[in-house]
Protein backbone atom coordinates (compact mmCIF):
# COMPACT_ATOMS: atom_id res chain seq x y z
CA UNK A 1 0.00 0.00 0.00
CA UNK A 2 1.03 3.29 -1.10
CA UNK A 3 2.60 5.70 1.76
CA UNK A 4 -0.58 8.69 1.12
CA UNK A 5 -2.91 6.23 0.97
CA UNK A 6 -2.05 4.17 4.51
CA UNK A 7 -1.50 7.55 6.03
CA UNK A 8 -5.06 8.31 5.16
CA UNK A 9 -6.79 5.40 6.57
CA UNK A 10 -4.51 5.68 9.59
CA UNK A 11 -5.01 9.34 10.54
CA UNK A 12 -8.91 8.39 10.09
CA UNK A 13 -8.35 5.72 12.76
CA UNK A 14 -6.04 7.69 15.33
CA UNK A 15 -8.17 8.46 18.53
CA UNK A 16 -7.07 10.57 21.59
CA UNK A 17 -4.13 9.36 23.93
CA UNK A 18 -0.22 9.63 22.88
CA UNK A 19 0.76 9.84 19.19
CA UNK A 20 2.47 6.75 19.33
CA UNK A 21 0.09 4.91 20.94
CA UNK A 22 -2.68 6.03 18.46
CA UNK A 23 -0.75 5.03 15.56
CA UNK A 24 0.24 1.56 16.61
CA UNK A 25 -4.04 1.35 17.36
CA UNK A 26 -4.55 2.61 14.17
CA UNK A 27 -2.13 0.27 12.71
CA UNK A 28 -3.19 -2.60 14.78
CA UNK A 29 -7.25 -1.76 13.32
CA UNK A 30 -5.98 -2.20 9.86
CA UNK A 31 -4.91 -5.31 10.34
CA UNK A 32 -7.34 -6.78 12.64
CA UNK A 33 -9.61 -5.57 9.95
CA UNK A 34 -8.19 -6.89 7.08
CA UNK A 35 -6.89 -3.54 5.75
CA UNK A 36 -3.38 -4.65 5.73
CA UNK A 37 -2.55 -8.25 4.83
CA UNK A 38 -0.16 -10.77 6.36
CA UNK A 39 2.32 -10.52 4.17
CA UNK A 40 1.94 -7.05 2.90
CA UNK A 41 5.54 -4.78 3.15
CA UNK A 42 5.16 -0.88 5.15
CA UNK A 43 6.47 1.90 3.72
CA UNK A 44 9.82 2.96 5.55
CA UNK A 45 9.49 4.93 8.93
CA UNK A 46 10.99 7.74 7.19
CA UNK A 47 8.46 7.66 4.25
CA UNK A 48 5.46 7.35 6.50
CA UNK A 49 6.19 10.00 8.86
CA UNK A 50 6.88 12.46 6.06
CA UNK A 51 2.70 11.18 4.71
CA UNK A 52 1.82 11.48 8.61
CA UNK A 53 3.94 14.66 8.95
CA UNK A 54 5.05 13.12 12.40
CA UNK A 55 8.42 12.78 13.51
CA UNK A 56 10.49 9.68 12.44
CA UNK A 57 10.88 8.39 16.31
CA UNK A 58 7.24 8.16 16.53
CA UNK A 59 6.37 6.21 13.61
CA UNK A 60 9.84 3.76 14.81
CA UNK A 61 8.03 3.62 18.17
CA UNK A 62 4.78 2.95 17.31
CA UNK A 63 6.35 0.39 14.54
CA UNK A 64 8.41 -1.36 17.49
CA UNK A 65 5.53 -1.72 19.59
CA UNK A 66 3.90 -4.30 17.12
CA UNK A 67 6.28 -5.80 16.57
CA UNK A 68 6.62 -6.57 20.13
CA UNK A 69 3.08 -7.90 19.67
CA UNK A 70 4.08 -10.36 16.71
CA UNK A 71 1.74 -8.14 14.36
CA UNK A 72 4.40 -6.65 12.81
CA UNK A 73 8.37 -8.47 11.77
CA UNK A 74 11.40 -6.72 10.44
CA UNK A 75 13.30 -8.53 7.52
CA UNK A 76 17.53 -7.59 7.36
CA UNK A 77 17.84 -5.42 4.08
CA UNK A 78 13.87 -5.62 3.06
CA UNK A 79 11.72 -3.51 5.10
CA UNK A 80 8.87 -4.48 7.82
CA UNK A 81 5.73 -6.76 6.68
CA UNK A 82 2.86 -7.55 8.43
CA UNK A 83 2.92 -10.88 10.09
CA UNK A 84 -0.81 -12.37 11.06
CA UNK A 85 -0.56 -15.20 13.05
CA UNK A 86 -1.48 -18.56 11.12
CA UNK A 87 -4.29 -20.11 11.31
CA UNK A 88 -4.69 -23.57 11.01
CA UNK A 89 -6.22 -24.89 7.77
CA UNK A 90 -5.75 -21.58 6.32
CA UNK A 91 -8.68 -19.22 7.76
CA UNK A 92 -10.67 -20.16 10.84
CA UNK A 93 -13.62 -22.67 11.26
CA UNK A 94 -16.55 -22.08 13.41
CA UNK A 95 -16.43 -22.51 17.12
CA UNK A 96 -18.00 -26.36 17.68
CA UNK A 97 -19.73 -24.28 20.66
CA UNK A 98 -21.77 -22.34 17.09
CA UNK A 99 -23.30 -25.75 16.06
CA UNK A 100 -25.92 -26.31 19.18
CA UNK A 101 -29.56 -25.90 18.53
CA UNK A 102 -30.67 -21.73 19.17
CA UNK A 103 -33.99 -20.89 19.44
CA UNK A 104 -33.56 -17.73 16.90
CA UNK A 105 -31.19 -19.09 13.78
CA UNK A 106 -29.47 -15.36 12.48
CA UNK A 107 -27.27 -17.36 10.31
CA UNK A 108 -28.47 -17.55 7.55
CA UNK A 109 -29.39 -15.02 5.17
CA UNK A 110 -32.47 -16.97 2.99
CA UNK A 111 -36.36 -16.39 2.92
CA UNK A 112 -38.90 -19.46 3.45
CA UNK A 113 -40.71 -20.20 0.37
CA UNK A 114 -43.53 -18.21 -1.26
CA UNK A 115 -47.14 -19.27 -0.50
CA UNK A 116 -47.20 -19.80 -5.02
CA UNK A 117 -44.12 -22.16 -4.42
CA UNK A 118 -46.87 -24.89 -4.05
CA UNK A 119 -48.80 -24.17 -7.39
CA UNK A 120 -45.46 -24.07 -9.47
CA UNK A 121 -44.62 -27.50 -8.40
CA UNK A 122 -48.45 -28.69 -9.44
CA UNK A 123 -47.71 -27.14 -12.61
CA UNK A 124 -44.05 -28.41 -13.78
CA UNK A 125 -45.29 -32.01 -12.32
CA UNK A 126 -47.71 -31.71 -15.28
CA UNK A 127 -45.23 -30.48 -17.65
CA UNK A 128 -43.00 -32.85 -16.81
CA UNK A 129 -44.89 -35.49 -18.73
CA UNK A 130 -42.87 -34.46 -21.96
CA UNK A 131 -39.85 -35.03 -21.32
CA UNK A 132 -40.35 -38.35 -19.44
CA UNK A 133 -39.26 -40.00 -22.79
CA UNK A 134 -35.89 -38.74 -22.89
CA UNK A 135 -32.97 -39.96 -20.82
CA UNK A 136 -34.12 -36.15 -18.40
CA UNK A 137 -30.00 -34.98 -19.18
CA UNK A 138 -29.24 -31.64 -20.72
CA UNK A 139 -25.73 -30.94 -19.11
CA UNK A 140 -26.15 -26.72 -20.03
CA UNK A 141 -30.14 -26.57 -18.87
CA UNK A 142 -33.69 -27.20 -20.14
CA UNK A 143 -33.94 -24.55 -23.26
CA UNK A 144 -37.33 -23.72 -21.85
CA UNK A 145 -35.52 -22.40 -18.58
CA UNK A 146 -32.34 -20.92 -20.84
CA UNK A 147 -34.65 -19.17 -22.84
CA UNK A 148 -36.94 -17.61 -19.78
CA UNK A 149 -33.43 -16.29 -17.89
CA UNK A 150 -31.52 -15.10 -21.27
CA UNK A 151 -35.45 -13.01 -21.75
CA UNK A 152 -34.81 -11.70 -18.05
CA UNK A 153 -31.02 -10.34 -19.06
CA UNK A 154 -32.51 -8.64 -22.81
CA UNK A 155 -34.86 -7.32 -21.04
CA UNK A 156 -32.80 -5.39 -18.90
CA UNK A 157 -30.55 -4.01 -21.67
CA UNK A 158 -27.86 -6.48 -22.27
CA UNK A 159 -28.96 -8.98 -25.18
CA UNK A 160 -28.70 -12.68 -24.32
CA UNK A 161 -29.80 -15.25 -25.96
CA UNK A 162 -30.73 -18.89 -24.78
CA UNK A 163 -27.05 -20.80 -25.60
CA UNK A 164 -24.96 -17.87 -23.37
CA UNK A 165 -27.52 -19.68 -20.65
CA UNK A 166 -25.72 -22.10 -18.70
CA UNK A 167 -28.02 -24.07 -15.54
CA UNK A 168 -26.44 -24.77 -12.69
CA UNK A 169 -27.33 -25.95 -8.80
CA UNK A 170 -27.28 -22.59 -7.40
CA UNK A 171 -24.76 -19.50 -7.82
CA UNK A 172 -22.01 -21.46 -5.79
CA UNK A 173 -22.02 -24.34 -8.35
CA UNK A 174 -21.21 -21.92 -11.14
CA UNK A 175 -18.35 -20.33 -9.41
CA UNK A 176 -17.16 -23.73 -8.49
CA UNK A 177 -17.19 -24.38 -12.43
CA UNK A 178 -15.55 -21.25 -13.30
CA UNK A 179 -12.90 -21.88 -10.67
CA UNK A 180 -12.56 -25.33 -12.21
CA UNK A 181 -11.87 -24.28 -15.71
CA UNK A 182 -9.95 -21.34 -15.35
CA UNK A 183 -7.68 -21.35 -11.76
CA UNK A 184 -5.28 -23.72 -11.27
CA UNK A 185 -3.44 -24.62 -7.94
CA UNK A 186 -1.29 -21.68 -7.05
CA UNK A 187 -3.28 -19.04 -9.45
CA UNK A 188 -4.07 -15.86 -7.80
CA UNK A 189 -7.42 -15.16 -7.50
CA UNK A 190 -9.71 -12.12 -6.08
CA UNK A 191 -12.72 -12.43 -3.99
CA UNK A 192 -13.70 -9.14 -1.58
CA UNK A 193 -13.21 -8.81 1.69
CA UNK A 194 -15.91 -9.32 3.52
CA UNK A 195 -17.89 -11.82 1.53
CA UNK A 196 -20.18 -14.49 1.42
CA UNK A 197 -18.39 -17.46 3.54
CA UNK A 198 -19.21 -20.14 0.68
CA UNK A 199 -16.98 -18.09 -2.41
CA UNK A 200 -14.24 -17.92 -0.17
CA UNK A 201 -14.16 -21.77 1.12
CA UNK A 202 -15.00 -22.54 -2.87
CA UNK A 203 -11.65 -20.91 -3.72
CA UNK A 204 -9.72 -22.65 -0.94
CA UNK A 205 -11.17 -26.05 -2.22
CA UNK A 206 -9.28 -24.83 -5.43
CA UNK A 207 -6.19 -24.06 -3.71
CA UNK A 208 -5.53 -20.67 -5.40
CA UNK A 209 -4.41 -17.76 -3.53
CA UNK A 210 -6.63 -15.70 -2.72
CA UNK A 211 -6.54 -11.79 -3.15
CA UNK A 212 -8.77 -9.31 -1.34
CA UNK A 213 -10.48 -6.45 -2.60
CA UNK A 214 -11.45 -4.52 0.15
CA UNK A 215 -15.15 -3.91 1.13
CA UNK A 216 -15.97 -1.42 3.74
CA UNK A 217 -18.19 1.72 4.85
CA UNK A 218 -16.38 3.55 1.88
CA UNK A 219 -17.43 1.22 -0.74
CA UNK A 220 -15.23 -0.87 -2.97
CA UNK A 221 -10.87 -0.39 -3.05
CA UNK A 222 -9.35 -1.53 -6.09
CA UNK A 223 -6.68 0.87 -5.80
CA UNK A 224 -5.40 -1.41 -2.74
CA UNK A 225 -5.16 -4.61 -5.09
CA UNK A 226 -1.61 -5.50 -5.55
CA UNK A 227 -1.08 -4.42 -9.67
CA UNK A 228 1.94 -6.68 -10.02
CA UNK A 229 -0.29 -9.91 -9.52
CA UNK A 230 -2.95 -10.34 -12.23
CA UNK A 231 -5.58 -12.65 -11.16
CA UNK A 232 -7.29 -15.06 -13.35
CA UNK A 233 -10.16 -14.76 -11.56
CA UNK A 234 -12.15 -12.30 -9.48
CA UNK A 235 -15.97 -12.58 -8.00
CA UNK A 236 -17.33 -9.56 -6.93
CA UNK A 237 -21.17 -8.63 -5.65
CA UNK A 238 -22.15 -5.21 -6.75
CA UNK A 239 -26.54 -5.70 -5.75
CA UNK A 240 -26.67 -6.49 -2.20
CA UNK A 241 -22.99 -7.13 -1.28
CA UNK A 242 -23.34 -10.18 1.03
CA UNK A 243 -22.32 -9.02 3.98
CA UNK A 244 -22.23 -5.46 3.71
CA UNK A 245 -25.24 -4.60 1.71
CA UNK A 246 -23.82 -2.01 -0.13
CA UNK A 247 -25.24 -1.35 -3.36
CA UNK A 248 -22.57 -0.06 -6.08
CA UNK A 249 -23.38 2.89 -8.75
CA UNK A 250 -22.88 2.74 -11.77
CA UNK A 251 -19.52 5.02 -11.74
CA UNK A 252 -18.35 2.69 -8.81
CA UNK A 253 -19.04 -0.73 -11.22
CA UNK A 254 -17.56 0.81 -13.80
CA UNK A 255 -13.95 1.74 -11.58
CA UNK A 256 -14.23 -1.82 -10.30
CA UNK A 257 -14.43 -3.45 -13.76
CA UNK A 258 -11.46 -1.24 -14.85
CA UNK A 259 -9.10 -2.49 -12.86
CA UNK A 260 -8.90 -5.83 -14.56
CA UNK A 261 -7.74 -6.14 -17.89
CA UNK A 262 -8.83 -8.70 -20.44
CA UNK A 263 -6.70 -11.65 -18.83
CA UNK A 264 -8.95 -11.94 -15.69
CA UNK A 265 -12.62 -12.99 -16.06
CA UNK A 266 -14.89 -11.39 -13.26
CA UNK A 267 -17.65 -12.94 -12.29
CA UNK A 268 -20.35 -10.43 -11.22
CA UNK A 269 -22.49 -12.33 -8.51
CA UNK A 270 -26.48 -11.29 -8.98
CA UNK A 271 -28.01 -14.07 -6.31
CA UNK A 272 -29.61 -10.51 -4.05
CA UNK A 273 -30.41 -8.46 -6.79
CA UNK A 274 -34.08 -8.80 -6.65
CA UNK A 275 -33.97 -6.71 -3.11
CA UNK A 276 -32.85 -3.15 -3.30
CA UNK A 277 -34.09 -0.83 -0.73
CA UNK A 278 -35.65 1.02 -2.56
CA UNK A 279 -36.57 1.09 -6.59
CA UNK A 280 -33.97 4.27 -7.48
CA UNK A 281 -30.96 1.88 -5.81
CA UNK A 282 -32.47 -1.00 -7.95
CA UNK A 283 -32.01 0.91 -11.07
CA UNK A 284 -28.50 0.66 -11.01
CA UNK A 285 -27.10 -2.42 -12.52
CA UNK A 286 -24.27 -3.90 -13.73
CA UNK A 287 -22.55 -1.73 -17.18
CA UNK A 288 -21.93 -5.28 -18.62
CA UNK A 289 -22.41 -5.33 -21.98
CA UNK A 290 -19.32 -4.05 -23.39
CA UNK A 291 -17.09 -6.35 -21.58
CA UNK A 292 -16.70 -9.77 -22.58
CA UNK A 293 -14.55 -10.84 -19.94
CA UNK A 294 -17.06 -10.07 -17.58
CA UNK A 295 -19.91 -12.75 -16.86
CA UNK A 296 -22.97 -12.80 -14.57
CA UNK A 297 -23.86 -15.77 -11.76
CA UNK A 298 -27.44 -15.21 -11.06
CA UNK A 299 -29.71 -17.65 -8.70
CA UNK A 300 -33.66 -18.54 -7.66
CA UNK A 301 -32.05 -19.12 -3.87
CA UNK A 302 -33.11 -15.67 -2.92
CA UNK A 303 -35.50 -14.53 -4.86
CA UNK A 304 -37.90 -17.65 -4.59
CA UNK A 305 -36.24 -20.41 -2.72
CA UNK A 306 -33.16 -21.88 -1.64
CA UNK A 307 -34.51 -25.42 -1.80
CA UNK A 308 -34.48 -25.56 -5.69
CA UNK A 309 -30.80 -25.30 -5.41
CA UNK A 310 -31.08 -23.86 -9.00
CA UNK A 311 -29.04 -21.41 -10.63
CA UNK A 312 -27.58 -19.95 -14.12
CA UNK A 313 -24.12 -18.50 -15.23
CA UNK A 314 -24.33 -15.63 -18.55
CA UNK A 315 -21.60 -15.83 -20.44
CA UNK A 316 -20.04 -16.53 -24.16
CA UNK A 317 -21.96 -19.65 -25.77
CA UNK A 318 -18.48 -20.87 -26.36
CA UNK A 319 -17.73 -20.56 -22.40
CA UNK A 320 -20.97 -21.94 -21.71
CA UNK A 321 -20.52 -25.02 -23.57
CA UNK A 322 -16.87 -25.97 -22.55
CA UNK A 323 -18.03 -25.25 -18.50
CA UNK A 324 -21.28 -27.89 -19.29
CA UNK A 325 -18.83 -30.37 -20.48
CA UNK A 326 -16.77 -30.16 -17.41
CA UNK A 327 -19.68 -30.42 -15.05
CA UNK A 328 -20.16 -33.93 -16.29
CA UNK A 329 -17.33 -34.88 -13.45
CA UNK A 330 -19.90 -33.38 -10.99
CA UNK A 331 -23.64 -33.66 -11.16
CA UNK A 332 -24.31 -34.37 -15.28
CA UNK A 333 -26.81 -31.84 -15.44
CA UNK A 334 -29.21 -30.25 -13.46
CA UNK A 335 -32.59 -31.68 -12.21
CA UNK A 336 -35.55 -31.28 -14.80
CA UNK A 337 -38.40 -31.14 -12.57
CA UNK A 338 -36.73 -28.51 -10.31
CA UNK A 339 -35.58 -26.36 -13.78
CA UNK A 340 -39.63 -26.27 -14.16
CA UNK A 341 -40.40 -25.05 -11.29
CA UNK A 342 -38.15 -22.04 -11.73
CA UNK A 343 -39.35 -21.72 -15.21
CA UNK A 344 -43.13 -21.39 -13.57
CA UNK A 345 -41.59 -18.87 -10.75
CA UNK A 346 -40.17 -16.61 -13.20
CA UNK A 347 -43.19 -16.38 -15.29
CA UNK A 348 -45.26 -15.67 -12.38
CA UNK A 349 -42.22 -13.20 -10.33
CA UNK A 350 -44.20 -9.73 -10.56
CA UNK A 351 -46.97 -11.71 -8.58
CA UNK A 352 -44.02 -13.20 -5.97
CA UNK A 353 -41.64 -10.34 -5.52
CA UNK A 354 -43.02 -7.89 -4.53
CA UNK A 355 -44.67 -9.08 -1.48
CA UNK A 356 -41.39 -10.28 -0.69
CA UNK A 357 -39.77 -6.85 -0.71
CA UNK A 358 -42.64 -4.78 1.22
CA UNK A 359 -41.86 -8.19 3.68
CA UNK A 360 -37.57 -7.40 3.55
CA UNK A 361 -38.15 -3.47 3.72
CA UNK A 362 -40.09 -3.96 7.44
CA UNK A 363 -38.03 -6.53 8.71
CA UNK A 364 -34.97 -4.04 8.16
CA UNK A 365 -36.34 -1.27 9.32
CA UNK A 366 -37.70 -3.80 12.50
CA UNK A 367 -33.84 -4.53 12.97
CA UNK A 368 -32.54 -0.92 12.43
CA UNK A 369 -34.78 -0.09 15.26
CA UNK A 370 -34.35 -2.48 17.69
CA UNK A 371 -30.29 -1.91 17.41
CA UNK A 372 -31.21 1.64 18.20
CA UNK A 373 -33.34 0.44 20.85
CA UNK A 374 -31.21 -1.85 22.39
CA UNK A 375 -27.53 -1.49 20.97
CA UNK A 376 -26.79 2.04 20.59
CA UNK A 377 -22.87 1.57 20.56
CA UNK A 378 -22.77 -0.55 17.67
CA UNK A 379 -23.35 1.01 14.05
CA UNK A 380 -24.31 -0.12 10.72
CA UNK A 381 -23.24 0.23 7.41
CA UNK A 382 -26.47 1.16 5.24
CA UNK A 383 -27.86 -1.60 3.99
CA UNK A 384 -28.62 -0.21 0.44
CA UNK A 385 -29.99 -3.75 -0.25
CA UNK A 386 -29.68 -7.74 0.30
CA UNK A 387 -31.15 -9.47 3.44
CA UNK A 388 -28.40 -8.20 6.16
CA UNK A 389 -27.02 -5.71 8.05
CA UNK A 390 -23.34 -5.61 8.72
CA UNK A 391 -22.89 -4.17 12.34
CA UNK A 392 -19.89 -2.56 13.68
CA UNK A 393 -19.72 -3.90 17.67
CA UNK A 394 -17.79 -1.26 18.67
CA UNK A 395 -14.50 -3.11 19.86
CA UNK A 396 -16.25 -6.28 20.94
CA UNK A 397 -15.31 -9.60 19.60
CA UNK A 398 -18.11 -10.99 17.43
CA UNK A 399 -16.88 -14.87 18.29
CA UNK A 400 -16.97 -14.13 21.76
CA UNK A 401 -20.77 -12.52 21.05
CA UNK A 402 -21.62 -15.88 18.52
CA UNK A 403 -20.49 -17.82 21.51
CA UNK A 404 -22.00 -15.97 24.52
CA UNK A 405 -25.11 -15.68 22.45
CA UNK A 406 -26.02 -19.81 22.09
CA UNK A 407 -27.03 -19.45 26.14
CA UNK A 408 -29.32 -17.06 24.89
CA UNK A 409 -31.36 -19.14 22.08
CA UNK A 410 -29.38 -17.20 19.81
CA UNK A 411 -27.02 -18.36 16.41
CA UNK A 412 -25.23 -15.52 14.94
CA UNK A 413 -22.05 -16.05 12.31
CA UNK A 414 -19.06 -14.11 13.46
CA UNK A 415 -17.46 -11.77 11.21
CA UNK A 416 -14.56 -13.57 10.53
CA UNK A 417 -16.27 -16.50 8.39
CA UNK A 418 -16.69 -13.34 5.71
CA UNK A 419 -12.58 -12.96 5.65
CA UNK A 420 -10.02 -14.85 3.69
CA UNK A 421 -7.71 -14.74 6.97
CA UNK A 422 -10.00 -14.53 9.62
CA UNK A 423 -10.14 -10.57 10.47
CA UNK A 424 -13.26 -8.64 10.78
CA UNK A 425 -13.65 -9.89 13.99
CA UNK A 426 -15.40 -6.93 15.37
CA UNK A 427 -18.01 -7.10 12.99
CA UNK A 428 -21.17 -9.61 13.16
CA UNK A 429 -23.68 -9.91 9.75
CA UNK A 430 -27.18 -9.92 11.14
CA UNK A 431 -30.14 -11.19 8.42
CA UNK A 432 -33.58 -9.37 8.31
CA UNK A 433 -35.39 -12.28 7.09
CA UNK A 434 -36.90 -13.55 10.64
CA UNK A 435 -40.06 -12.19 11.29
CA UNK A 436 -40.44 -8.75 13.40
CA UNK A 437 -41.01 -10.22 16.18
CA UNK A 438 -38.62 -12.30 16.47
CA UNK A 439 -36.20 -10.14 15.07
CA UNK A 440 -36.86 -7.95 17.59
CA UNK A 441 -36.06 -10.89 20.11
CA UNK A 442 -33.25 -11.56 18.82
CA UNK A 443 -31.75 -7.89 19.59
CA UNK A 444 -32.70 -7.71 22.68
CA UNK A 445 -30.82 -10.69 23.55
CA UNK A 446 -27.65 -10.42 21.83
CA UNK A 447 -27.81 -6.95 24.11
CA UNK A 448 -28.26 -9.10 27.02
CA UNK A 449 -24.93 -11.64 25.72
CA UNK A 450 -23.26 -8.84 24.84
CA UNK A 451 -23.23 -7.33 28.63
CA UNK A 452 -21.38 -10.46 29.32
CA UNK A 453 -18.53 -9.87 27.43
CA UNK A 454 -15.57 -7.69 28.44
CA UNK A 455 -14.93 -4.66 28.19
CA UNK A 456 -14.86 -3.71 24.31
CA UNK A 457 -11.28 -2.74 23.58
CA UNK A 458 -10.47 1.39 22.48
CA UNK A 459 -11.37 0.90 18.84
CA UNK A 460 -11.41 3.74 15.64
CA UNK A 461 -12.02 2.27 12.99
CA UNK A 462 -10.92 3.98 9.82
CA UNK A 463 -14.75 4.36 8.37
CA UNK A 464 -16.19 5.35 11.51
CA UNK A 465 -16.92 8.77 10.09
CA UNK A 466 -19.17 7.18 7.37
CA UNK A 467 -20.58 4.83 8.92
CA UNK A 468 -24.34 4.81 9.42
CA UNK A 469 -24.92 5.16 13.29
CA UNK A 470 -27.66 2.79 14.63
Amino acid sequence: MQASRLAELVVAGMGDGGRTKALASSLRSLIVDGRLLDGDRLPAERVLAEALQMSRSTVTAAYDQLRVEGILVGRQGAGTFVSVPAIEGGRPDEDPRLGEAAHFDLSVAVLPAPSLLAAAVSAAAESIVVHLASIGLQPAGLPELRTLVASEYSRRGLPTTPDQILITSGALHGWDLLLRAFARPGAPVVTEQPTYPGVIDAALAHRVRLRPLPVDADGWHPEELDPARTPVLAHVTFDGQNPTGLWADRSTRNRVLSTFDSSTLVAVDETIIDFPSSPTVGAETSPLAHNSTVVILGSASKSFWAGLRVGWLRGPASMIRRLAALRAGQDLAPPILNQLVVAELLRRREEILPDRRDAIAGRRRALLDAIEQYCPNWTVVPPAGGLAAWIDLGGRSSTQLAIEAREHGIRVTPGTRFSQTGTHDGFLRLPYVLPIEHLEESVRRLAAASEKLPSARPRHHPNAATAWSA
